[in-house]
């Protein structure tokens, strides 16, 4: 089993006794949030996140970007509501690796080091002004790592904080910090803390990614279907990896399938294979993932995320799927052009929305918690819609807040692309006109 997490709407949660399930904010037993869910390209500025199938003449391919904005709002809906069917209906991450992956063979037409070195500058300082928050925070509020029984109370423990640098594993927080009366529930921490998971995953993927295309262009069906095989040994305890080294090996075996369908996408080799064919074996490889989690449903029921073998060959079949069907849009079709902005905006800002919403989401909290002290609301009719409303008044600003955190940090993202700084690129210049590649 991988790591999880949860977010919600209630003040009063309950500890459960798997550290990996724990409802924190939101309606009693809403269940933990796995950290699997909490994706998006960390690749997605307006240079590159353009897809790897362009569209004739150039430009960006607005299928994948559409895709991209979908999982980002999936997984928003994903972590407030705690609804386990999101994760079959629409496999966010495994979407979310594919496209990262498909970009990442798209620039290996450059030296290696020099690609994974543009990686790891347009990846990091975003994550520097999300962890210096965090760690203010937990510091601010007396957590002191060399202290913490977690971390053997030793200077190498404590040296774990640097993975908020550069998250090669994963960074260390306190299980509690803080009471349960202070602004944020006593678990904040982890529920912060829990979207740098995908931060690892993806370094290591950039890493590998290299050997990969080398394996991928020389034996194409078995680099394909190794890491659903590596998922069948380490995902279903056959062979256990204690620790986080066991949890990096499995993120990276759930995931890895869908980061080589890019590659593979990108290199042309999934349309060479006869679509009814291609969608055939998806149809099969899903249905075995539908059936496995039949017999070993988590605590969440049908959540794949405590499933990874499900997870992964559900979300390698729908990738499949999505990519031998994919379009090559340079503009949105039809209704779907009104999404145009917020699409564009979307990925310009995908690292930003990625790393902040998790602590938006409990931000929202008490923030509501002051409609309780409006004079019109004191009476009970009031109080009791305002409890039983909470989780939908926290859908209505978690968006908001977001676009504030887009405001105050987004523009990092730009920084780190080495382009000029912007406040809202949603593709409209000044004078109201698209700017091409925004």
């Amino acid at each position: 089993m991988t790591h999880g997490y949860t977010t919600g709407a209630n003040t009063s949660p309950e500890r459960g006794p798997d550290p990996e399930s724990t409802p924190v904010y939101g309606t009693p037993q809403i269940p933990q949030q796995r950290r699997q869910e909490t994706e998006l390209a960390p690749e997605s500025d307006s240079a590159s996140a353009s897809a790897p199938a362009r569209a004739k003449g150039g430009g960006r391919d607005r299928y994948l970007d559409l895709l991209r904005s979908i999982a980002l709002v999936r997984v928003v809906v994903y972590h407030l509501f705690g609804w386990a069917w999101l994760s079959v209906l629409f496999p966010s991450m495994g979407v979310m690796f594919a496209l990262a992956g498909s970009l990442m063979a798209r620039s290996l037409n450059r030296p290696a080091l020099s690609v994974i070195k543009g990686r790891l500058r347009r990846l990091l300082p975003p994550l520097w002004a999300f962890s210096a928050v965090v760690l203010v925070m937990m510091f601010g509020m007396g957590w002191n790592p060399l202290k913490d029984p977690d971390l053997g109370g030793t200077w190498w423990g404590a040296a774990k904080v640097l993975d908020y640098i550069v998250p090669v594993g994963a960074p260390p927080y306190p299980e509690h910090l803080g009471s349960e009366s202070g602004l944020l529930e006593s678990t904040w921490a982890d529920q912060a803390a829990g979207p740098l998971w995908y931060l690892r995953a993806y370094l290591w993927f950039v890493i590998a990614s290299p050997l990969l295309l080398w394996a991928l262009r020389r034996i194409p069906w078995a680099t394909l279907l190794a890491p659903l095989a590596l998922t069948a040994v380490v995902g279903t305890g056959l062979i256990t990896i204690p620790g986080e080294t066991g949890n990096a090996v499995s993120d990276f075996a759930v995931y890895g399938g869908c980061w080589v369908l890019g590659l593979a996408h990108h290199e042309g080799l999934l349309k060479r294979v006869p679509r009814y064919l291609a969608v055939s074996g998806a149809t099969l490889i899903m249905g075995f993932g539908l059936w496995w989690a039949s017999g070993h449903l988590g605590p969440d029921g049908w959540d794949l995320n405590d499933i990874p073998l499900a997870q992964a060959t559900w979300s390698f079949g729908v990738v499949v799927v999505l990519l031998q069907y994919a379009p090559s849009w340079q503009e949105l079709p039809g209704r779907l052009a009104r999404w145009d902005k917020l699409v564009t905006l979307s990925n310009n800002r995908a690292v930003t929305i990625y790393l902040w919403h998790n602590l938006l989401i409990m931000a929202t909290v008490p923030i509501l918690d002051q409609l309780y002290n409006l004079p019109f609301m004191e009476s009970d009719t009031a109080t009791s819609f305002l409890d039983r409303a909470d989780t939908l008044l926290m859908f209505v600003l978690i968006w908001p807040l977001l676009a504030v955190a887009i405001l105050a940090f987004g523009w990092i993202e730009d920084i780190a692309a080495k382009r000029r700084p912007r406040l809202w690129p949603n593709g409209v210049s000044g004078g109201g006109s698209r700017r091409k590649g925004a």
